[in-house]
């Protein structure tokens, strides 16, 4: 496949629900196209030319929204956006099949993934998981470009996750493990990954030469890691758990003794909005080896890449 044949590349998949209905070629032409449309956006300026995609937000966002509109503005086409509940005033099957009437797309972040699945269920437009309790795909797309722009491989790096076995650990160790990189999650007892999740990512790691693990020792998963990750403590919906969190954490904050533990050329990366000198130290995060806006940025490109692939 030449460079120029990605550009029209169609996701076999209709929708993108969560990270493994992009195949393993189409997570690939993914990273390809990005690094394409990145290098020259106005090549893809009116690709979505006349349509529009709808925005469905449970939850309040700066980057998931700004872009998601940014992209769908920047190849050409324009959004609608509905904030608040899905499926209080009226049945999740009677919203999607309003939207698709009117728009060539969905663009969900919700409180459930099964309000992601019912409406990818019953509209004939793609649903795009834009955020959701067990998974953050775009997220993850967009962490995994950041990381091959910066070490131009995924193949064989360490990927230490530090902190609550959230939905960003979730999409982080699906596919990172696809990509042959080694992923090791460090969290307190009774905040650990789903056990499902786990079971699904260590099968994709044994056939892909990765390696995949969960432990309660942050300075063991963080040893020699090319890259150490972490997020808020307390994800919105739990702000009743704040003062417990910040208690049980404690010792999962990524600070300068423990960052000190991964390789020498390590980036650190937090998908943002950071609660400073909580999960991680000012000077971490502000550090020259802190890539956390390059990710921010590359959200726009990825999406870029997959509204292409899915609406093109």
């Amino acid at each position: 496949m030449n460079k120029h044949s990605l550009a029209v590349t169609k996701i076999a998949a209709r929708d993108f629900t969560w990270d493994l209905d992009l195949s393993q070629e189409e997570l690939g032409c993914l990273l390809e196209l990005t690094r394409q449309v990145k290098a020259a956006p106005r090549r893809y300026a009116q690709a979505l030319s006349g349509r529009y995609i709808s925005l469905l937000f449970e939850k309040p966002s700066l980057r998931t929204r700004l872009t998601f509109e940014l992209a769908i503005k920047q190849l050409g086409g324009d959004s609608v956006m509905s904030a608040g509940p899905i499926g209080d005033r009226e049945p999740i099957k009677d919203v999607a099949r309003n939207l698709e009437r009117w728009t060539r797309g969905l663009v969900a972040r919700t409180f459930s993934q099964r309000t992601v699945e019912e409406l990818a269920r019953w509209a004939t437009v793609p649903v795009i998981n834009a955020l959701s309790d067990l998974y953050h795909p775009c997220q993850a797309l967009a962490d995994i470009f950041t990381l091959k722009e910066h070490f131009g491989t995924l193949r064989g790096l360490k990927l230490a996750f530090v902190g609550d076995g959230n939905n960003v650990a979730h999409s982080l160790m699906l596919t990172s493990a696809r990509l042959g990189a080694h992923f090791a999650l460090a969290t307190p007892a009774r905040y650990g990954p789903k056990p499902e999740i786990v079971r699904q990512a260590e099968g994709l790691a044994a056939v892909c030469g990765a390696t995949l693990k969960v432990t309660r020792d942050p300075r063991e998963a963080v040893a020699g890691a090319d890259a150490v990750y972490t997020d808020v403590w307390t994800s919105m919906g739990h702000e009743q758990e704040t003062a417990e969190r910040r208690r049980t954490f404690r010792r999962y904050q990524v600070n300068e003794k423990l960052f000190a533990l991964a390789a020498p050329e390590a980036v650190f990366m937090h998908c943002l909005p950071a609660k400073r000198d909580e999960e991680v130290t000012d000077a971490v995060i502000e550090s020259a080896r802190s890539v956390v806006f390059d990710q921010a940025e590359n959200r726009l490109h990825t999406q870029k890449a997959l509204l292409l692939m899915l609406l093109e």
